[in-house]
């Protein structure tokens, strides 16, 4: 049916014969021959789905079409983390003034971490993915990074974030940030920040980590005490409102609009996706729930 549109009753007529028609071909009794399932539209610049276990692509719009990716980018900074040789994810990381001074500067999303805390790498990684935290970013990048200064060991670790992009077969994704806030080479694509996002999904931290709604964590003080943070999942409309939703990441920015990787596993069927420069949170939303609907139908 033809939904969503101001029409006039002659596209409602319409629908009704298209409608009728359909049955008619199909039988009096019977269903709609299989396939006959309608292209969504959607309010994004870009949108792209493929069945995850096959990799089999479901849907396209604009799909190899560079653009700014906002805090999707998160997604490739947990990947890069993730995939340190002998990770210990229980080893704790001191809060820097500068990951405040940082997010503060920039008027990003945080995970509000308290200059001197001890905050393990797994919790930076929940404080990264759930409430987008740019401060948490830095933090990883700062952590995992190599050189003598902070600067540098910023500059290495998004160098990593690329190497990565480039072993995935990526042509068209180019990170010049750890968070998203770029420097003017800052991009992916529909199809390129999916495939980013379903290896990362391979991995059973990040795969836990992106499907939960909320979290407290308990992290050390500087004065040896402690104090809890509780965190809420920026894709929770997502994760509460779509069944068998099981991540990914939303993203936003001036340049972005408003992005999101999501997936859903519905009776053994994954499927996992991008809409990239949508025009609101709620359009994002509903951009996702209609491809999804679309992949699974399909």
């Amino acid at each position: 049916m033809i939904t969503g549109i101001k029409g006039t009753r002659f596209r409602r007529a319409a629908a009704v014969t298209i409608t009728t028609g359909a049955v008619l071909a199909a039988g009096a009794f019977g269903a709609a021959p299989a396939g006959a399932v309608t292209t969504p539209t959607i309010a994004a610049k870009g949108g792209y789905v493929m069945n995850n276990g096959t990799g089999t692509t479901l849907y396209t719009k604009a799909a190899d079409t560079r653009l700014s990716t906002g805090s999707t980018t998160k997604i490739m900074t947990a990947k890069v983390v993730l995939a340190q040789s002998n990770l210990n994810l229980d080893a704790k990381v001191t809060i820097q003034k500068a990951y405040s001074d940082y997010v503060v500067a920039n008027n990003a999303s945080q995970a509000h971490l308290i200059v001197g805390d001890k905050v393990t790498v797994r919790q930076l990684l929940y404080g990264l993915m759930l409430p987008s935290g740019c401060d948490a970013a830095y933090a990883l990048a700062d952590k995992f990074g190599s050189g003598t200064t902070r600067a540098a060991r910023v500059k290495s670790f998004i160098g990593k974030m690329n190497a990565a992009a480039t072993s995935l077969h990526l042509p068209n994704t180019h990170f010049d940030s750890f968070d998203g806030i770029g420097h003017g080479a800052n991009y992916s694509t529909p199809r390129d920040l999916t495939k980013i996002a379903s290896s990362a999904m391979k991995n059973s931290t990040f795969k836990s980590i992106v499907k939960t709604v909320t979290t407290k964590q308990k992290v050390t003080t500087s004065s040896g005490g402690y104090r809890y943070y509780t965190w809420e999942n920026t894709n929770k409309p997502l994760l509460t409102g779509y069944t068998g939703t099981i991540g990914v990441k939303t993203g936003s920015g001036p340049e972005a609009k408003y992005c999101l990787v999501f997936a859903a596993t519905r009776d053994g069927k994954t499927v996992i996706g991008t809409v990239l420069a949508s025009t609101s949170i709620d359009a994002r939303t509903a951009d996702a729930k209609k491809l999804m609907n679309y992949a699974f139908a399909k």
